[in-house]
């Protein structure tokens, strides 16, 4: 049975074009109607979601927290500090993100990170999309497992052994509905480090699983590594969104615009027709007048009376394909003709005579 999941608007599988999640996280650096504004891009873009968020720094970090960023980009070495700078929106702005993404026609999503904000994302959001970080966070898995929504969990930095512990916890306190996402948890990431081979590697350990991947590195103008991620099987796909990317500082520098949005969503549409619906090889309808046509049957190669013994030097073959398939060459090869043909008749089984 081909794996499934239903997230938002749509239903996806192995051979959907992607879910784009456009990650804006907190690149609305605080500002209400900068978060809408980058809404009504991903929509434009043609993103499926436009995706925040939720947490508090107090929450979230210790004030002994280290950075684990590139702090060339970002030169904030606290995570306490850097979190602290983002973490104005409470559940007020949350519902507000919610209605605008409603009023463009977009899925509404905000990663939690503490118990208070699961609660309050939990009216607002079809599913819930969990960070790498958490997902060695057992209780917290259990307590967003219990809402009965779809789990979209990021795997960075974990084991296969990791994972399956996650996914057994979130499968005991009640939820079965669960994609994977490759990502590798650093920002941003080379792409000798990108490691997309691990979808495939993914997709063969959770058969069961729609596998996906968010994505970290730089974007290029052709979107290699979404691309080369869809075609590797990742049918869940997301990346950090900004209005601009030359802005300083958090997720801005590794983020993808809606230009880039634009070309990739265009990009994958082609992908899909391309690969088509049907992965066993056979003749496509298309084909059959080729099949006809283009293909080779057994002719005489010169004029023959009728009772000739057919030899390998007294036939060949030629197009069009109507007759008898040299498949059956040696078959023919030793029965006699029933009439006379001129050289170039295409044979028919109807010209040999049946054996005695």
């Amino acid at each position: 049975m081909t794996a499934s999941i239903n997230l938002g608007r749509r239903i996806i599988g192995s051979k959907s074009t992607p879910y784009v999640i456009a990650e804006i996280g907190v690149n609305h650096e605080g500002s209400l109607n900068q978060a809408f504004r980058l809404i009504e891009l991903a929509k434009e873009g043609g993103a499926d979601a436009a995706k925040f968020q939720s947490y508090k720094a107090d929450t979230l970090a210790s004030k002994h927290s280290p950075s684990y960023w590139d702090t060339s980009k970002e030169p904030t070495t606290s995570q306490y500090e850097l979190f602290k700078k983002y973490d104005n929106f409470g559940a007020n702005e949350f519902v507000q993100l919610a209605q605008h993404c409603n009023r463009v026609g977009i899925d509404f999503l905000s990663t939690p990170f503490d118990d208070a904000s699961i609660e309050f994302l939990d009216p607002l959001v079809p599913f819930f999309k969990i960070a790498s970080a958490d997902l060695t966070n057992i209780p917290f898995l259990r307590k967003v497992a219990s809402k009965n929504k779809p789990i979209v969990l990021s795997t960075g930095a974990s084991t296969l052994g990791e994972i399956d512990i996650a996914i057994e916890s979130i499968r005991r306190a009640g939820c079965n509905d669960i994609a994977l996402l490759h990502c590798i948890l650093n920002y941003p990431t080379s792409n000798q480090n990108a490691h997309l081979r691990m979808i495939e590697g993914l997709k063969k350990t959770y058969p069961e699983f729609v596998i996906g991947y968010s994505d970290h590195t730089l974007p290029d103008d052709a979107m290699t590594p979404l691309v080369t991620a869809y075609l590797l099987g990742a049918v869940i796909l997301e990346k950090h969104f900004t209005h601009d990317k030359t802005l300083p500082g958090n997720d801005h520098y590794h983020a993808m615009d809606v230009q880039d949005l634009i070309r990739f969503v265009d990009i994958s549409k082609t992908i899909n027709v391309l690969l088509g619906s049907c992965d066993h090889k056979k003749p496509i309808q298309l084909e059959e007048l080729s099949r006809k046509n283009a293909r080779r049957s057994i002719v005489l190669s010169k004029n023959l009376p009728a009772g000739s013994i057919l030899t390998p030097e007294l036939i060949t073959y030629k197009r069009p394909g109507t007759g008898i398939s040299p498949l059956y060459w040696d078959e023919v090869v030793g029965k006699h003709l029933v009439n006379a043909c001129e050289a170039d008749h295409i044979l028919q089984w109807s010209d040999l005579a049946k054996p005695e």
